[in-house]
Order: structure tokens, then C-alpha cells, then sequence
């Protein structure tokens, strides 16, 4: 189809315009190769009709010669007479001496001579047939004053002008059908350059939307048509890596989701079958299912923001709030966890106190995020410290661990959202992708730093917001 509507336009429009344009120059060749070789025989006649008429004139002044003997001479003997017919033609209109030779004293039909004999100018001129010839007739009003000559008439036969208009209007014919033969195949060869990636493309991109990501688009030209390969294959990749990212995605909340749901399951029924249950049982079964319960919901709570930030319904609820606070606050909450699983946590709240704008609950979530990734991919025995200066009217918060670390591959799409670095770490791998987007509408940034197998830490940067309208609430 695409094919079809190409060259349907391009032979509508292009092609139809050179076409149109050919004829029209062809159209007006013609036109002015008749009127410059019929102008140029209307010239010569003239000049040469002005030069006889002038020797006619000088014979009616001259009376020592015989004047009618001297036009019979100067007629009959008229040097051009192979090329045209010179004609004396008397007061009634009968042609007395012809350069042809033949019979004269007779009367033909001549309406180059009435015009001449009716007009000012004394000249009169014709273009039409005689007998089967067609032919240039003159006639120009005798300027012998007192004799029986009354006008010289030039006939000229155009049988050879047209023969020769027509040769050449063949060959420019020739000539504009050469252009157009060049110019179509030097077109079709550019529209099939076109036209068969295109449909190419077209192949591909169907096959990449039945999921066969993997194919590739051969670039032939680094042209536009080749910056599309280029484009068509980039997202190609994409789409691939998206695919895996949702597959891990959807394996990694799989797995996240089952295991609490084991756990709470597998201690609720020891709970109701288990009748001489002593307390310290009790009591760690219900601390399992209560942290497996808030697991959950953090897990669900980020899937929400998630959602929202992806529909644009994530809204901040901006209020004034003591920013040191809340990251106080969510210190002290994985405390005990840090305690529990042997990881030193290391903090030092500053004596800062400064009132800052933004919505406190989505910036806790932020710290929380990391902090919970922090101990997440540390091992017992690690380390996370955590510090917060204010400089210059902006916060710096960073929290370093000793963890697993980042790969240098892996770290430009951290903060993707579905990506997760570490496999075996529990996670869904959106945490991180809500907490940048918080961050940016609060006016900050999240920046990582890491070296595989040494740790990780992540630098918050926030502003000192004095006014309210500098959050991006929607």
C-alpha cells in the first residue's frame, strides 16, 4: 500500500509536472521556431524586394536604355531565382515577366499584390497554399513613376522550411522524451531507495509489535532513511530491555510477595494449632507476622506511588516542616533492624534546625527508601553511616554503605524504574525511582556513587525552600 501511494504521487506530482513542463517548453520551441524562420523569410523578402524595386526606379529614370527590356533582363536573369520566384507584374495585375520562366501575360490569384496596391506602405504580404505548395508571397508597390509596372511580387515555397521546422521540433521531441526516460529511471531508482526500506521497516516494525525484539534492520545509507534503522533498532533494544526489566519485575514482586505471605501463613497456623503454645513463641510469631505485615504494605505503598507517578497523580501535600526531623525520625526507625542484623549504623544528628516547605511524609518515604536499600545490601558485620550538612541554603544528605556496590554497566539505570542490580536482594525495584521522582519535584537531586563489592552511597540534595510555590505539587 505504501508503495502504491508513493509512486501514485510521485507520478501525479513530479513526474506529471516535468511531463507538463517539457510540453510546455516543447509547445513554445515551436512556436518560436516558426515565427523566427518565417520572420527571417519575411526579412529577406523585404530587403530583397527593396533592392529591386530601387533598380526598377533608377531604369524609369534612365532613358537611354530600353526600361521594358531591362526588367525582362533583370527579372529573368535574377540570381537568387533557385531559391524564389521574382515576378513583374503590370497596371491591370497580370504577371508580364516571371524568373521561372514560364508563360506570363495572365492573371493568378494574388492577395499579397491588392494589399499592396491598397495599402499605404505599398506592401503586401501572404503565407498560404498555391496549387499544392505552401508558400511566402510579397508584393511591393513599383516605385517607377510613368511606366506599365505597377509592382514586383517575391514567391517563396516553404515546403523545405517546414520539412526543416519539423526535423527540428522531432529532434527536440527526441531530446525532452531522452530527459524524461532519464529522468524516470533515475527517479524510480530513487524512489525503490526509499520505497523498499521503508517497506522494510514497515515489516520489521510489525514484527517488533508481535515481540520479536530481537530482530535487527540492516542500514545500508547514513541518510535519513538509515537514522531511521538507527531509530527503529534503538528502540528495538528498548523494548527488549524493557520486556526483561518487566519479566524481573514481575518475578522479583512474585517472589516478594510469597515470601511474607509464607511466613505470616505458615506462623498463623502454627499459632492456631499449636494449644500449650509458650509466650516466647507466641511473641516471635507475631513479631514475624507483624514485619512481614509492614513489609507488605511498603511493598503495596510503592506500588501506589508508582502507579501515580506514572499517571501523573502523584501530589505533594506541601506544609512547613523541620527536614533534620524527619530524617531523624527514619534513623531511629531501622535502628533496631540495623541492631538485629549486626550492621553498624552510624549517625550523628546535626544541631540544625531550619524550616523548610514541602510535603514531610513523602520526604520521609525518600530517606526510608534508602536507608532500607542501604541495609538491604549490606552484610552483617557492614557498615552504614549517615550524614546531613546544610550548605549554601541546601541540605546534603548522603548515606554510604558497605555493601555489594553497583557495577559501573549497571549504574546509569539504577534509578530505572523495574531495574534491579542485585537479583538475590529482596526488592521490587521501583523504591528508588519514586524516591528521584520525589526528590525532583521537591527542586533536589539523588545521585549515586559505587564500586562493586566496596559499597554504595547515595547524596540527596535539597534546597532550602522558603516558598511554597517553588514545589512541584502535581
Amino acid at each position: 500500500m505504501a508503495v502504491k501511494k508513493i509512486t501514485k504521487r510521485w507520478v501525479l506530482n513530479s513526474f506529471g509536472s516535468i511531463i507538463f513542463v517539457l510540453i510546455l517548453i516543447l509547445i513554445n520551441f515551436g512556436i518560436g521556431l516558426n515565427w523566427f524562420y518565417y520572420n527571417s523569410i519575411e526579412q529577406l523578402l523585404t530587403s530583397q524586394a527593396n533592392t529591386l524595386n530601387s533598380m526598377l526606379s533608377q531604369y524609369s529614370k534612365d532613358s537611354s536604355v530600353d526600361f521594358y527590356s531591362q526588367v525582362r533582363l533583370l527579372v529573368e536573369n535574377f540570381e537568387k531565382k533557385d531559391k524564389m520566384e521574382l515576378m513583374a507584374i503590370d497596371a491591370d495585375g497580370k504577371v508580364v515577366f516571371t524568373s521561372s520562366g514560364f508563360q506570363t501575360d495572365f492573371i493568378m490569384e494574388m492577395p499579397d499584390y491588392k494589399d499592396a496596391m491598397n495599402t499605404s506602405s505599398g506592401v503586401g504580404k501572404y503565407r498560404g497554399k498555391f496549387q499544392k505548395d505552401d508558400i511566402m508571397a510579397l508584393s511591393m508597390a513599383s516605385r517607377a513613376t510613368g511606366t506599365n509596372i505597377s509592382a514586383l511580387r517575391l514567391v517563396v515555397s516553404l515546403n523545405k522550411v517546414k520539412n526543416q521546422i519539423v526535423l527540428m521540433i522531432l529532434a527536440a521531441s527526441i531530446i525532452c522524451a531522452a530527459i524524461l526516460f532519464f529522468v524516470l529511471i533515475s527517479s524510480m531508482y530513487f524512489i525503490s531507495s526509499i520505497v523498499n526500506p521503508i517497506s522494510e521497516v514497515g515489516h520489521i516494525a510489525r514484527k517488533i509489535a508481535q515481540g520479536e525484539f530481537n530482530i535487527k534492520l540492516e542500514k545500508e545509507n547514513d541518510d535519513e532513511i538509515g537514522e531511521l534503522c538507527d531509530t527503529i533498532n534503538y528502540m528495538a533494544e528498548e523494548l527488549a530491555n524493557a520486556e526483561k526489566i518487566k519479566n524481573d519485575f514481575i518475578s522479583s514482586v512474585s517472589h516478594e510477595l510469597r515470601t511474607p505471605l509464607t511466613a505470616i501463613k505458615g506462623w498463623t497456623e502454627t499459632l492456631m494449632d499449636d494449644e500449650n503454645l509458650d509466650k516466647d513463641t507466641l511473641q516471635k510469631g507475631m513479631h514475624v507476622i507483624m514485619n512481614e505485615t509492614e513489609r507488605l504494605s511498603r511493598m503495596v505503598e510503592d506500588l501506589l506511588d508508582f502507579s501515580r507517578m506514572q499517571s501523573g497523580r502523584l501530589r505533594l501535600i506541601v506544609d512547613k516542616f523541620d527536614l533534620i526531623a524527619e530524617l531523624s525520625d527514619a534513623v531511629l526507625m531501622y535502628t533496631e533492624r540495623a541492631r538485629r542484623e549486626q550492621i553498624e549504623l552510624i549517625y550523628d544528628e546535626p544541631e540544625i534546625y531550619t524550616v523548610v516547605y514541602g510535603d514531610k511524609n513523602r520526604i520521609r518515604q525518600v530517606f526510608i527508601n534508602i536507608i532500607d536499600n542501604a541495609l538491604k545490601y549490606s552484610d552483617s558485620g557492614g557498615r552504614v553511616e549517615i550524614k546531613a550538612n546544610l550548605i549554601s541554603d541546601k541540605f546534603f544528605i548522603s548515606v554510604s554503605d558497605t555493601g555489594c556496590g553497583i557495577s559501573q554497566e549497571d549504574l546509569p539505570k539504577i534509578k530505572n524504574k523495574f531495574f534491579k542490580a542485585n537479583l538475590t536482594r529482596r526488592g521490587s525495584g521501583i523504591g528508588l525511582a519514586v524516591a528521584d521522582e520525589i526528590v525532583q519535584r521537591h527542586g533536589g537531586t539523588l545521585s549515586l556513587t559505587s564500586e562493586l563489592g566496596k559499597g554504595t552511597t547515595v547524596t540527596i540534595m535539597l534546597p532550602a525552600n522558603k516558598n511554597p510555590d517553588d514545589i512541584h505539587i502535581n
